[in-house]
């Protein structure tokens, strides 16, 4: 007998609009001119070493991977991550499912960001209608056209809209291909299923999004560069919405992971940024690269020249590249991801640095060699 289950078609679902929010993108964006300002003089010296290995990577069109945690996005950084992109100095961006998020509601209300103490204990955090509606519904349409997650909710927000088809051609769509094809069959029966159980009416569904030049997601979809997204089931608010669907997040999320790892298995000579993603970048990095050596040994290769640079918070003095992996009665043996990353052979090196400072240095001396405002270097 299955376990109960809570049933969420019970719960209240404010509006957006009704949420109050402590970022505004307008207001809180970073603009790629700011002056990077808390740099160390190793600090700087490394972020010159990696400029000129992306240069490399761009020169030898291998990929150079920028996966990030959710706060890139919610510390405005999103003029910065959209710059790298039109630039052409990255080729591939990740984050998490929270990192989606706050960059669709910029998109859509411009801001973002609400007080999880206060809303937990209203029994409102997360209950939003707007934000799990329509990415859900986004993900479930994604999931039906073969889509991955990021590039499900870009499409959304660049469109401004989605394509609602008819329940009828779904089911007749289903019974043509469940022998062929069983899991697009069954993806199209989970939006029969969405539709249905929304009463949405076919055709076009307009939703505005206004302030869409703020969303990296819907940039790199127009740009055709693979934004994905790498969800982990419950973490996030959508989750809680009814139209929440747990197969079209299997699809979308699988999809976005076989595009990582595509990605991965072009980093021999390439670069690997992952910025303040403490279990997502490393843990999907390290099955992608196991993949990817698996086919490259195969073909009687092996990815050993792949660059590393590791960025957070969290204070190391550990030289990773130089001495490898720290005892257990040192503190460094405890960043998790940087020991992952040391078990994944090729460079790697790690930076403690606030990701606004990391990322506006980076784009200011990749493209004019210096910063825009020399920074303060902090000894």
């Amino acid at each position: 007998m299955p376990y109960p289950k809570f049933d969420r078609n019970l719960l209240d679902v404010k509006h957006l609009s009704d949420r109050k929010n402590k970022v505004f993108i307008k207001k809180d964006q970073i603009p790629v001119t700011q002056p990077p300002i808390n740099l160390t003089e190793k600090g700087n010296q490394l972020i010159a070493k990696t400029v000129e290995r992306i240069k490399k990577a761009i020169g030898l069109e291998r990929s150079v991977m920028l996966t990030f945690g959710a706060h890139t996005i919610k510390n405005g950084m999103a003029p910065t991550l959209i710059a790298l992109m039109k630039k052409g100095w990255v080729t591939h961006l990740a984050t998490n499912g929270a990192g989606v998020i706050h960059d669709w509601e910029f998109a859509y209300q411009g801001k973002s960001s609400e007080d999880v103490r206060e809303n937990v204990q209203l029994g409102q955090f997360g209950i939003w209608d707007d934000t799990g509606f329509y990415i859900n519904l986004a993900i479930i349409i994604g999931a039906f056209e073969g889509l991955g997650y990021g590039e499900s909710v870009g499409k959304m927000i660049y469109q401004e809209g989605l394509e609602i088809p008819e329940i009828s051609k779904l089911y007749e769509f289903s019974k043509q291909n469940m022998e062929t094809d069983p899991a697009l069959a069954a993806a199209a029966i989970d939006l029969a299923g969405a539709i249905k159980h929304f009463d949405l009416s076919p055709g076009w569904m307009k939703i505005p999004h206004p302030f869409k030049q703020y969303s990296v997601q819907a940039n790199a979809y127009e740009m055709k560069i693979p934004f994905t997204s790498h969800p982990m089931f419950g973490h996030d608010i959508i989750y809680n919405h009814p139209m929440n669907h747990g197969a079209a997040i299997g699809r979308t999320a699988e999809n976005d992971f076989l595009s990582f790892a595509k990605s991965v298995s072009n980093l021999e000579d390439g670069v690997y940024l992952s910025v303040g993603s403490a279990v997502m970048s490393p843990m999907i990095f390290e099955k992608s690269l196991s993949m990817s050596q698996n086919l490259e040994i195969q073909k009687g290769g092996h990815i050993d020249r792949h660059y590393m640079l590791i960025v957070d918070l969290a204070e190391s003095d550990w030289d990773w590249a130089k001495d490898g992996e720290p005892p257990m009665d040192n503190p460094a043996y405890y960043l998790r991801y940087c020991k992952t990353f040391n078990r994944m052979g090729g460079e790697m090196h790690y930076l403690t640095a606030d990701n606004r400072d990391f990322l506006l240095a980076l784009y200011q001396l990749l493209e004019i060699g210096k910063y825009l405002i020399m920074c303060s270097v902090l000894s």
